[in-house]
């Protein structure tokens, strides 16, 4: 397959992309917000702010104009989760219907409680069968050095899915197709809010034993919410399900982990987020989903607590007695 491909953001998820496409020899464009960096990255030949330590290939073209996008065939976008609309914005211009837009974007937009892929084809006008979502258990700290690694992409046009998937295939980056883009979505968006309450657990000086019970509980919340809002329930058994919470809950890389060991340890929200470079989506994430299931009358007691940790300063330790202290009930009901 030839292809010229358009990665908009140069953030350590997005420049990992971009290096797989182009390892690939694709004709590569990626996308750089910041002036700043880009200056530096073109003289550099790397990405040392999010992706230290990684050479960037000399097929890789970088760019600052979101102009570069006008000719693709392939758009990725890889921006945070609320900055996604605005940038769309900025994309409208050089979208062509024949383009296939793909997201690598994790997140639940606040307020309108959109998915990803939702304020893409809102905003860029384009056909949800022209979108794929990739998503699945993946650091791009390994990814970026070529370390073994699954992904799946989700379409509601499942012919658009397996060539996104087929985009991607590589040695080390093994990919699967879904018609699931709702499933794979929610997934992939509310593993991070699960992260960070791991890392309360972490911080806060919990056991294994309580961080395997928030995880499998966790993923029953999860799955209950999807499936209200029209996703397989197998999915979650699936990459982006279960296979993103074990990674996401239980790495070093995780940022999202990381906000919740620090909370768990007795800073603010505020202090967390002043000290960080990167940005952790499960924080946003946390107040979509809180509006999401209030709603829709879903129930979800770990989702709530985590809200309460971060807005309200609620301590880790009456947090999880309030989980503990719930009405006893069967597993699966």
């Amino acid at each position: 397959m030839s292809a010229k491909i358009s990665v908009i953001g140069a953030g350590s998820w997005g420049t990992t992309l971009a290096l797989v496409l182009a390892k690939k020899n694709f004709d590569v464009t990626l996308w750089v917000y910041d002036r700043d960096q880009l200056t530096q990255m073109q003289a550099e030949r790397k990405n040392p702010l999010y992706l230290p330590g990684v050479d960037l290939p000399d097929n890789l073209q970088l760019s600052g104009d979101l102009a570069s996008a006008k000719d693709a065939d392939f758009v990725l976008l890889v921006v945070p989760s609320q900055a996604m609309r605005q940038t769309c914005k900025g994309l409208k211009a050089h979208i062509s219907p024949n383009q296939i837009v793909i997201n690598a974007s994790k997140g639940i937009e606040n307020d309108t409680l959109k998915r990803m892929s939702e304020v893409i084809s809102e905003v860029l006008d384009i056909s949800m069968d022209r979108i794929a979502t990739v998503y699945g258990p993946s650091h791009a700290e390994e990814v970026s050095r070529e370390i073994p690694t699954a992904l799946v992409s989700a379409s509601t046009n499942l012919n658009t899915a397996r060539t996104v998937r087929d985009l991607f295939l590589a040695d080390y980056l093994r990919v699967y197709s879904s018609n699931d883009i709702i499933g794979v979505e929610y997934g992939g968006s509310l593993k991070n809010v699960v992260a960070i309450a791991a890392g309360i657990c972490d911080g806060a000086g919990f056991g294994d034993n309580t961080k395997a019970a928030l995880i499998t509980r966790a993923l029953a919340e999860i799955t209950r919410l999807g499936v209200s809002m029209g996703a397989q329930a197998e999915t979650f058994s699936g990459l982006s399900g279960i296979g993103d919470l074990i990674v996401t809950c239980m790495s070093q890389h995780s940022r999202n982990r990381f906000v919740g060991e620090a909370i768990g340890k007795g800073k603010s929200l505020t202090q967390v987020l002043d000290e960080m470079v990167m940005v952790a989506e499960g924080v946003t994430t946390t107040k979509s989903i809180h509006q999401l299931y209030q709603k829709h009358g879903v129930e979800m007691p770990i989702a709530e607590q985590v809200y309460q940790a971060l807005f309200h300063e609620k301590n880790p330790h009456v947090a999880m007695a309030a989980l503990m202290a719930r009405d006893a009930k069967e597993e699966h009901s």
